[in-house]
């Protein structure tokens, strides 16, 4: 054919719509992704509802009842940041770079042998534990993961995992560090902390009831909108106003950094949970159920860890500071998906 004739048939042809790379990264194994409900005709939507309800209960017959009306549509949900998996590689990579280049600016420097044995305590109490409850959220956000009814939702939390285990192997590595270049209990007394340390118990107890926390929906809410916003307040935020307070920047750099994966976490949860409710209005008293029912033990974590802060010199922080940023921070995640905290 020649080119004019080419040109003519491109002008007269359907343009095609190109799709974003968002769109195309989602796995369309399920068949609810596909296709939006109101595009369907009135039979087929009743039957695709049944066909929806009938898998998401295979996959969770804990409460059926918060599936069926929690469940039916989230495969419309998309990332707020739109992430792909060449995009989340890339970003963590940067991340990862002004990761390095803060430990060797430090490590040359000799910080770690100028800090002071009392803030050296409150590191080993605070921070170093860390990576003991870090890897419960990371076990459940993979457990959602697997479980999500939907390949959108499957790939925050897929994100979200790696989040947590670049964040438990950053921990791991200045437990290290530390244990290296002091005299001090770091890196031989973590795990007796975390089991049997006071302050620390309500903290395991409500991780430890959310690795069997086996509807999706409810794991999602308990862990993302309920309790990671509270810890994540204390063990980021609250120990890192701690460390700059002491004069530890490199601990300061980086919990800031980590914050930054804390912030994402957050935007698509509250997405996700404002989307649910947006689409069926039915879907608010499922949600808010559950956190009635987990806000109780977020709080009892908060006030058991918020009593460590009040333990260290220098840079001690009032337990009610604690307690109160912690709920704040819960709440606010909360009223941006549409719920009461």
């Amino acid at each position: 054919a020649s080119a004019g004739a080419l040109r003519r048939a491109a002008r007269v042809a359907p343009r095609a719509v190109r799709p974003r790379a968002h769109d195309v990264g989602g796995v369309h194994d399920q068949d609810h992704v596909e296709q939006r409900p109101a595009q369907l005709p009135p039979g087929l939507r009743e039957r695709r509802e049944q066909l929806l309800v009938r898998d998401l209960t295979r996959r969770n017959p804990v409460d059926p009842g918060g599936l069926e009306r929690l469940g039916a549509y989230v495969g419309a949900f998309r990332d707020p940041d739109e992430l792909t998996y060449r995009k989340y590689v890339t970003m963590q990579d940067e991340q990862e770079t002004v990761v390095e280049g803060v430990l060797d600016e430090y490590g040359a420097a000799d910080h770690d042998a100028s800090l002071s044995g009392p803030w050296l305590a409150a590191l080993g109490t605070l921070f170093t534990p860390t990576r003991f409850p870090v890897h419960a959220l990371q076990m459940c956000t993979a457990y959602f993961a697997q479980m999500a009814p939907a390949s959108y939702v499957s790939n925050c939390a897929v994100f979200g995992a790696g989040d947590l285990l670049r964040r438990v192997s950053m921990i791991a590595y200045r437990t290290r560090q530390l244990a290296d270049a002091t005299s001090s209990s770091i890196g031989s007394d973590e795990r007796r902390i975390w089991e049997q340390d006071e302050a620390w118990q309500p903290a395991r107890e409500a991780l430890e009831k959310l690795l069997v926390a086996y509807d999706w929906g409810e794991c999602f809410t308990a862990m993302n909108l309920v309790l990671r916003p509270t810890l994540d307040e204390i063990l980021i935020r609250q120990v890192a106003h701690l460390a700059h307070d002491s004069n530890d920047d490199l601990t300061w750099l980086l919990l800031s950094n980590l914050a930054v994966d804390s912030d994402r976490c957050a935007r698509w949860s509250t997405a996700l949970g404002r989307y649910a409710i947006e689409h069926r209005d039915g879907n608010r008293g499922v949600l808010q159920r559950w956190v009635d029912k987990w806000t109780p033990r977020a709080e009892a974590a908060a006030i058991g860890l918020a009593q460590l802060f009040e333990q260290f010199p220098s840079g001690g922080r009032a337990a009610d500071t604690v307690i109160n940023a912690a709920r704040s921070a819960r709440r606010r995640v909360l009223s941006e998906a549409g719920l009461a905290g």
